[in-house]
């Protein structure tokens, strides 16, 4: 991942709605939820969950799957994935000077 794809990721989830829902979507895994279920967990109105969703889509921290009239959405493992890969990636190298590192 690169550095400005940290940044937009991390920026995503700066906000406090956003990263209850991503938080959520990771808790149900690969099944994910519909928005409406997702609202009701989370006591958010329709506009603000579209509003966060849309972010977190942008985001590519969350992924929309169509399945007959209704869209399901999950947690983008990937996206995670790479980011924590990111901020780990030179973690306990032992050395001071590698600290500054990208």
């Amino acid at each position: 991942m690169s550095k400005s794809n940290a940044v937009r990721v991390l920026g995503a989830l700066a906000h406090e709605g956003r990263l209850e829902i991503f938080r959520y979507l990771v808790r149900l895994g690969f099944e994910g939820a519909l928005a409406g279920a997702i609202g009701k967990r989370l006591s958010l109105s329709a506009s603000t969950l579209s509003f966060h969703l849309s972010a977190l889509k942008q985001a590519e921290l969350v992924e929309a799957r169509r399945e007959g009239r209704t869209i399901v959405y999950t947690a983008n493992f990937q996206t995670m994935n790479e980011m924590m890969a990111y901020l780990m990636k030179n973690c306990c190298v032992g050395s001071r000077d590698n600290a500054d590192r990208d």
